[in-house]
């Protein structure tokens, strides 16, 4: 039987860090499959371009080199997206793949899927049926329509599974658990060997918050950024502000300001990441995978945004909502603040183990797996 050729997608920073998860388990789904071979072929967008958001996670996490980088770069949603789509058609058009898979809401994810579908090659949906129920937001766009031309809609929580029930899509829908979990599980114990980034930062265990700043809902309104900006400099700890850089373009004349309690850095490495999190006293995010990774590492979480897709983390009480009014964001750090006080935040977190809570929400580690054998699976039948 000639292997299954499938086209993985890839285009920003979160997207590399679930290949590299699901790339692994497609190599140990071939080593013990005695009837499919699964021949997976990745195409780079260039969506995030930078080194430091782009290569440094292919040599980092291990992934297989791209077939092809399509270099399209950054640009408004129209052109960078039609761009993609002109360029993944061509592509798919030369390969004739069995499967398109592509994960989360970006850009790169929505092009990935219409140029499959349009060329009737069957999509597989890493992330499908998360919603906030916003449509003011690219995301929630890009992954609505993704979900609505999938054959295969790998979702990470029961809720992802009710949310497309609800919209008719019932056919070829999956709870496989989260894909983010079984990266963090392989990665945590690699990064706390190699990383140094609290001592090149002159950091203290539980003695920072970390804040991450990215979505266009925050960075493209003043006044919501001017909120969010007035909390990080009140916070009773340094912030480390890791910035993308189409973030420090938007900040522009804001950056003086946003200076003194703030610790601007460049983008850090996943692994560089992973142990910010882990060391962190509070997170503040408007990134919907550092609401979990909060999460599994123990650390209390305070969401930049009005709604999120992890509504799970919400109802658990770890993360809160707290939008981009800085007297909202204040309290809800300082009730977090009284909660640590009651405990000892100076005592560094274990690292991500298979038996803690989160195993409940978000899968057992073995979302990449379930996800090459779905895909090996579907061709079989």
């Amino acid at each position: 039987m000639p292997p299954l050729l499938l086209t993985t997608i890839v285009g920003a920073r979160p997207q590399f860090i679930k290949a590299a998860a699901v790339s692994r388990a497609i190599a140990a789904f071939n080593e013990r499959s005695a009837d499919v071979r699964i021949d997976e072929r990745i195409v780079h967008t260039g969506q995030h371009y930078d080194q430091r958001m782009s290569q440094v996670f292919f040599d980092q996490l291990q992934i297989p080199r791209p077939a092809v980088n399509l270099e399209v770069g950054s640009g408004p949603h129209g052109r960078q997206t039609g761009l993609m789509l002109e360029r993944i058609e061509a592509y798919v058009q030369e390969t004739r793949p069995d499967w398109v898979l592509v994960y989360g809401d970006t850009n790169s994810t929505l092009a990935g899927a219409l140029a499959a579908a349009k060329l009737h090659i069957p999509v597989a949906h890493v992330e499908a049926g998360l919603r906030s129920f916003n449509r003011r937001m690219p995301e929630e766009v890009n992954r609505v329509l993704t979900d609505h031309v999938s054959e295969l809609l790998l979702c990470p929580t029961d809720q992802a599974v009710r949310n497309l029930a609800a919209e008719g899509l019932t056919r070829g829908v999956h709870q496989v658990g989260d894909v983010m979990y079984d990266s963090v599980l392989f990665h945590t114990r690699q990064a706390e060997g190699t990383s140094d980034i609290l001592s090149r930062l002159g950091l203290v265990t539980k003695q920072y918050y970390l804040a991450t700043l990215h979505r266009a809902e925050n960075t493209d309104d003043g006044t919501r950024l001017d909120g969010i900006l007035a909390a990080l400099r009140r916070c009773p700890h340094p912030v480390v502000l890791p910035l993308h850089p189409r973030t420090r373009q938007v900040l522009g004349d804001r950056l003086p300001a946003a200076n003194g309690r703030i610790v601007l850095t460049d983008p850090v490495s996943y692994l560089d990441m992973l142990m910010l999190e882990k060391h962190a006293r509070i997170i503040l995010t408007d990134s919907g995978g550092v609401q979990k990774e909060a999460y599994w590492m123990g650390v209390p979480c305070v969401t930049l945004r009005d709604e999120t897709e992890w509504v799970e983390l919400v109802e658990a009480g770890c993360n809160t909502l707290a939008g981009a009014d800085a007297r909202a964001i204040r309290a809800t750090v300082d009730r977090y603040e009284s909660q640590l006080a009651h405990n000892d935040p100076s005592t560094t977190n274990e690292a991500p183990s298979t038996t803690n809570q989160a195993q409940g929400l978000y899968g057992d580690g073995q979302s990449a797996h379930q996800i090459a054998n779905l895909i090996g699976q579907a061709t079989v039948n």
